[in-house]
């Protein structure tokens, strides 16, 4: 989904409060609201994981391959170890969830930090942040991860840390560009007349304007990060201590044919997740956007 043309929730000349109606919007759309009651089920089950699955999700609990339904103990089967499968997607969605959430959170940080400065200050100091971030766009983001967490060592702080660096320009661009339309707005003229300092001028007057079109692609980009912690973790790269769903899918390939639940039931909980962040993604853009709201 692109968020390349989402509007502002209020125009140039107002600062009339935008979450409110958005909210109601978002509510009305049975798409999103599907989504945001799939990704609150993710988020109980990896947050009561420890209590419904105590122990070490990598220690052997059972016989070897047992398919699924064939021990009511095991629901979803075991893997070539006796590792509880369903164990493991719980604990996997601790692990999967809290990566794609918290580098999200990295890349807006950085990224609209590094947005503000370049697209409200502007000049030399816009010239500058605009090749670094344009340095990093460049490299596919990817492969920056697989390089930085196999010179740094696999561990969810690093593998937090690269994806996140991989995708702030993202909301570097974003930020710039807002701010940039935004710093000869009429309000902002105001703003400036009356006295007040930069730093008001940036968090209360332009700021809030920006928001709207950087949580629609915070949505976006988190279902990113999660496919992205993913493809580390098939590709042996991911925290050797704790279980994610893409190590579950790399552990169980060598099984496809003859136990291809090993892959499919983790492989399902990415598709599931990623569809969830899409629909919440899409339904935040048209709530956001008064001309993208479906008419009663």
């Amino acid at each position: 989904m692109s968020t390349a043309n989402v509007p502002l929730a209020c125009d140039a000349g107002t600062a009339k409060p935008w979450f409110g109606a958005a909210a109601a919007a978002l509510l009305k759309d049975r798409w999103a609201v599907l989504g945001l009651f799939a990704l609150l089920l993710l988020a109980l089950m990896a947050l009561f994981a420890p209590g419904l699955f105590p122990g070490d999700p990598l220690s052997s609990v059972g016989p070897a391959l047992l398919k699924p339904g064939a021990n009511g103990q095991f629901p979803l089967g075991t893997d070539t170890l006796g590792r509880d499968v369903l164990a493991g997607v719980a604990h996997g969605a601790r692990v999967s969830l809290s990566i794609g959430i918290l580098a999200t959170l990295f890349s807006v940080v950085l990224g609209v930090s590094v947005g503000v400065i370049a697209g409200y200050a502007g000049g030399v100091m816009d010239e500058v942040l605009s090749r670094i971030t344009e340095l990093f766009q460049t490299t596919p983001s990817f492969l920056l991860a697989i390089v930085i967490v196999s010179l740094a060592g696999p561990s969810v702080g690093m593998i937090v840390l690269a994806i996140g660096l991989g995708n702030f320009p993202t909301f570097a661009r974003l930020a710039r560009a807002e701010f940039r339309q935004l710093r000869h707005a009429d309000f902002v003229v105001a703003a400036h007349s009356q006295g007040y300092g930069n730093a008001r001028i940036v968090f209360q007057e332009i700021l809030p304007n920006t928001l709207p079109p950087v949580i629609v692609t915070a949505t976006v980009q988190t279902a990113s990060a999660i496919l992205t912690e993913s493809g580390l973790s098939f590709l042996g790269l991911g925290d050797p201590n704790a279980v994610s769903w893409g190590s579950m899918i790399g552990n169980g390939r060598e099984m496809l044919q003859s136990a291809w639940y090993l892959t499919a039931i983790p492989g399902g909980m990415i598709i599931l997740a990623i569809l969830a962040f899409n629909m919440l993604g899409d339904g935040l853009n048209e709530a956001f956007n008064p001309r993208l709201r479906k008419s009663p």
